[in-house]
């Protein structure tokens, strides 16, 4: 697979690379901080579209002149972290909706949920309002971290790959993570280690999934242990995998070279055939 059209600086050492990063993670948690009050509510829904009508027909003393088409997109659904909620995903939603996504919507899950696949069948009835609202048949998921990880379960084993186009992830345990231990006690961090049944159920075969997956993942990523298990190894899936170089886990979804790498993925002409390729962000 060909890189992705932009890049970020490499020519630093390794230890130079994990400092900044760390830098830049701090800040980004400071800044969370501050706007994760704003984002505690759930989102209030949109009233659904208006039923076009029929235009009037055009006068015949002039010719009608057709006004440029808007570019279409389907539906956007944004999934949040482990005890984080939709806040994390100001900047990316603001920079969809100046691209051309006019429907982007986010979901907040309830941190006392204690079962990834309860959390992955409440985010099927809300992806059924959405379709229905919109009146669209399928509809585009971007989840970070734990999010991505209940979008897949949705979409890999309850049958979910009917109604999501496009899932993509960031920073997900797809094979599981062995950081922080002592917070094993919450049994949704418990579901996210690598012997966990939910990490097991996602190896399981599925020859028939219709969603392409695209899965960012970052060699400085500090909650993903290894780094390598936010990407998507499995035969059956149609799946693409980014490389990201010198991101912490929680400059995912805030960094601008990411946003345009998710803009690009769902705008992708093509679904990617080769179900192990893998992309570069470096």
């Amino acid at each position: 697979m060909g890189a992705l059209p932009f890049f970020f600086p490499t020519l630093v050492r390794p230890s130079a690379a994990l400092v900044r990063s760390t830098v830049w993670e701090l800040l980004i948690l400071a800044g969370h901080l501050l706007l994760y009050p704003t984002g505690l509510t759930q989102e209030r829904r949109p009233p659904p579209l208006p039923v076009p009508t029929a235009p009037p027909p055009p006068a015949t003393t002039a010719s009608p002149v057709a006004a440029p088409a808007e570019p279409h997109h389907p539906p956007v659904l944004l999934l949040h972290g482990f005890i984080d909620n939709r806040s994390v995903f100001v900047l990316l939603r603001r920079s969809l909706r100046r691209h051309g996504w006019s429907q982007v919507s986010s979901l907040n899950y309830s941190p006392l949920t204690g079962d990834l696949r309860t959390a992955a069948a409440v985010l099927g009835g809300h992806i059924e309002e959405i379709c229905g609202r919109t009146d669209q048949e399928r509809i585009d998921i971007v989840g970070h971290s734990l999010g991505g990880l209940i979008a897949r379960y949705y979409v890999q084993r309850l049958g979910g790959d009917t109604r999501v186009r496009t899932l993509v992830t960031l920073g997900t345990p797809h094979r599981g993570t062995t950081v922080a231990p002592l917070m094993s006690a919450h049994p949704l961090v418990r579901q996210m280690r690598p012997d966990s049944p939910v990490i097991a159920e996602l190896s399981r075969p599925a020859p028939d999934c219709g969603t392409h997956f695209i899965a960012f993942w970052s060699d400085l990523d500090q909650i993903m242990v290894p780094v390598a298990t936010a990407r998507i190894d499995h035969p059956d899936l149609s799946a693409r995998n980014v490389r990201v170089s010198g991101v912490g886990h929680l400059a995912l979804p805030v960094h601008w070279a990411i946003a345009a790498g998710i803009r690009q993925a769902l705008t992708a002409e093509e679904a990617v055939a080769d179900a192990t390729g893998t992309s570069s962000v470096a």
